[in-house]
């Protein structure tokens, strides 16, 4: 028996399908090592030796394939072919012993029954280089984190932290707010002439020039001088003075990249990179396709690359000429080269695993998302096989006295790639005219208009930007959003762009003035390329973080005299009394941001939110505190009232500290679930760090707990609770249980 392992148990179901008896597959879930939390784990002196430990979680799991691999004729490890993955093949070596002459890796960029063949028919060894640059990451990432936060938490506040990517993505963040926040709006007009022609077909075309010279987009600074301009050329005749033609092409873009596919998917869809990655990861694992089984739907989708197979080369044309016909195919395929510098051509871009399976075909066992971005991932790759779009485009100039008119339009003859890929070719259609045509004036309308601020950055936006800098690889842009959103350094505002947080201006200001290079785009895309250096062998990975450490070491130990915490988070005196001691009430900032504190502390402990509330949530406090204002405490008997937190208002004990009694109100109890183990109390909605999850009442008399929201019935296989899944089909709670999974 020849045994595979992978790192989750999606990806090990669809593998086993295309193997035999002779194979068993089975799953790590994710990484059966790492350093660990409790210490640092490095030992600086020893050449930065780390110290690997196995997880609790991860016990049982590595008992099983011990045994299992113990009884294998061969162990071939069957990770992602990036650098986490190769990391993850050598912690399973290392943690199983597993013995050289036994042990082969294998990689695919897709799974399907080809690539695994191929795999198969060419194992190798771990690739050690590989492994080192992962481990030079780690190693790093955990230098920064485990000296620096301490640091922060003694001159900031406690519970912050920083990384080495991370704490780049918050600074581009905080100073593109600072540009808003600075911006100066400038006031400008412009001048749209509506005209009429001889067939009396009306178009618009807009001031483009005065006595010859192009007009500068605030050359027109005020309404006075705008009316002046429209006393002056309503009085002119409006002449056709040029009609230019052209046909211009239009070409596909390159097929996704990690880094495209976030941004796209963020643009079009409305995904934010997490998500993006969680429901690709789940295509590429493999998807029930009813009497198919699990089906790896793309190719693996964290790459650099825009390399496309010849394979899906020539099948996409096949299918091209066979849907659409020979009009919309390429007499040879279009390639495209890779401008990542480090990027491997031997991997892929993101592409569909069959050009056969169209959106449309298996639309049917696709969540509504997991729908929308197989369809943008198979649109993308198909469309760069097919031909440019073909555009006519039309500029009319129009002079009128000392200025003149311009009007564009543009019209489609070919739609080409943009059949199965459409894009904002918006299609504006001018009347036929020729030149020194006389048009008919109907009205000159001047338009007032304000210069914008920069736009926050949105997922798309700072994952081009930390891709420009060279920050940051396919891997690390999504997780570096989600870290520090969860962090608090960030927030959503009402467009889902990222907003830093009060604490996070004040945390990278300490690091811009104290620590440079942990905060400074090219230092960080330095250690980036040091990586890649390290992943091609030219460089050991010892001398990369002896290099870092070393000085950023000695910095540290130096600023825990020099940085004084009152000169980073100076106090400032409120004009507000304290409504329990009648003390002076103090500003402060913490890790959620400014609030207000009483200067008697520690005597008075009174502090109360600096976020002013809008006039519904006004109206929404009001509301609470009516309907709950006859609640008392289940526990001590004293009155409830409402508080306001990070997550909103919610019930606290007024005997606190001594009842520390809450209740969450953000909870929809339409349904009254009753916990299915106490039989007590109610399954209500809850929201920890790790995002909302259902768990009962009763806590901490009853722990009952649940990460999606019970149905109120029990399985019929196993008698555990039921819970909502996918598009609200039940599922059992039970991991041992397959109901519904």
């Amino acid at each position: 028996m020849k045994l595979v392992i992978v790192e989750s148990p999606t990806k090990a179901k669809t593998i086993s399908k295309f193997l035999g008896k002779n194979f068993t597959v089975e799953s790590s879930f994710g990484h059966i090592r790492d350093l660990p939390k409790s210490d640092l784990g490095i030992d600086i002196e020893a050449g930065f030796k780390p110290r690997y430990v196995i997880p609790t979680k991860a016990k049982k799991t590595v008992t099983k394939l011990k045994k299992l691999a113990e009884k294998a004729t061969e162990v071939i490890l069957a990770s992602d072919e990036d650098r986490e993955g190769e990391a993850i093949a050598w912690h399973l070596a290392e943690a199983l012993k597993l013995p050289i002459d036994k042990t082969a890796r294998i990689v695919f960029h897709e799974i399907t029954r080809e690539a695994i063949e191929e795999a198969l028919d060419h194992p190798r060894t771990i690739d050690d280089k590989l492994v080192d640059a992962q481990q030079a990451r780690r190693i790093l990432d955990r230098l920064v984190g485990y000296e620096l936060s301490p640091f922060l938490w003694k001159k900031v506040a406690r519970g912050l932290s920083a990384g080495r990517v991370q704490s780049v993505a918050v600074r581009l963040i905080v100073e593109r707010e600072r540009e808003i926040e600075a911006f100066k709006t400038d006031e400008y007009w412009s001048l749209e002439a509506h005209v009429l022609t001889n067939a009396k077909e009306q178009f618009v075309a807009e001031l483009n020039k005065l006595d010859g010279k192009t007009l500068d987009k605030l050359e027109i600074k005020n309404q006075s001088t705008a009316d002046a301009l429209v006393a002056e050329l309503s009085q002119e005749k409006y002449i056709v003075s040029a009609v230019e033609k052209k046909r211009a092409k239009k070409s596909p873009s390159a097929p996704f990249t990690t880094s495209s596919l976030q941004q796209t998917a963020n643009r079009l869809l409305g995904f934010s990179a997490k998500q993006t990655m969680m429901i690709a990861q789940q295509l590429y694992e493999g998807i029930e396709l009813g009497s198919e089984g699990s089906v790896g739907l793309i190719t693996y989708m964290r790459t650099d690359s825009q390399n496309l197979s010849q394979k899906f080369l020539d099948d996409a044309k096949d299918h091209l000429s066979s849907t659409l016909g020979k009009d919309y195919t390429l007499d040879e395929p279009r390639r495209f080269k890779t401008k990542a510098k480090g990027a491997q051509e031997a991997h892929e871009a993101v592409r569909p695993s069959e050009v056969s399976r169209t959106p449309e075909s298996i639309k049917d066992f696709l969540a509504p998302n997991q729908l929308k971005l197989y369809r943008l991932i198979w649109q993308r790759a198909v469309a760069t096989q097919m031909p440019a779009a073909e555009l006519d485009q039309v500029a009319i100039d129009i002079s009128a006295g000392r200025g003149e008119f311009r009007a564009t339009g543009q019209t489609i003859a070919f739609d080409g790639y943009l059949k199965i890929y459409p894009e904002k070719s918006q299609e504006l259609t001018l009347p036929e005219l020729q030149e020194k045509e006389t048009l008919t004036l109907e009205e000159l309308k001047p338009e007032q208009h304000f210069t914008k601020p920069p736009a926050r950055f949105s997922d798309a936006t700072l994952v081009k930007e930390l891709e420009k800098y060279g920050i940051g690889r396919p891997s690390t842009y999504a997780p570096t959003i989600s870290t520090i959103e969860a962090r608090n350094y960030v927030e959503r505002d009402e467009n889902k762009r990222l907003k830093p947080t009060d604490i996070a201006g004040v945390v990278i200001d300490l690091l811009v003035a104290h620590f440079p290079n942990i905060v400074d785009m090219e230092f960080t895309a330095k250690l980036e390329n040091d990586l890649d250096e390290i992943a091609e062998g030219t460089i050991g990975w010892q001398p990369v973080i002896s290099g870092f450490y070393g000085p950023f070491h000695e910095n540290l130990t130096n600023k825990y005299e020099a940085v004084k915490k009152d000169d980073v988070m100076p106090e400032k005196m409120s004009e507000e009394k304290c409504d329990k001691c009648g003390h002076q009430m103090l500003i402060k900032t913490g890790r959620f941001g400014q609030f207000l504190a009483c200067s008697n502390f520690p005597e008075c402990k009174n502090i109360k939110s600096l976020k002013k509330n809008s006039p519904e949530q006004d109206e929404k406090m009001k509301e609470l505190e009516e309907k709950h204002k006859d609640d008392v405490c289940e526990k001590c008997g004293s009155p409830m009232t409402i508080k306001v937190g990070r997550f909103g208002p919610f019930l606290a004990c007024s005997g606190y500290p001594k009842c520390k009694n809450i209740k969450n109100l953000n909870v929809s109890n339409e349904a009254s679930i009753k916990c299915p183990v106490c039989k007590e109390g109610n399954i209500v909605q809850k929201r920890s760090r790790r995002g909302i999850f259902y768990a009962c009442d009763r806590y901490p008399d009853c722990k009952t707990a649940f990460n999606s929201k019970p149905t109120g019935e029990m399985c019929p296989d196993c008698g555990e609770p039921l819970l909502e899944g996918k598009e609200g089909a039940p599922k059992c709670s039970s991991k041992g249980c397959q109901y519904g999974k």
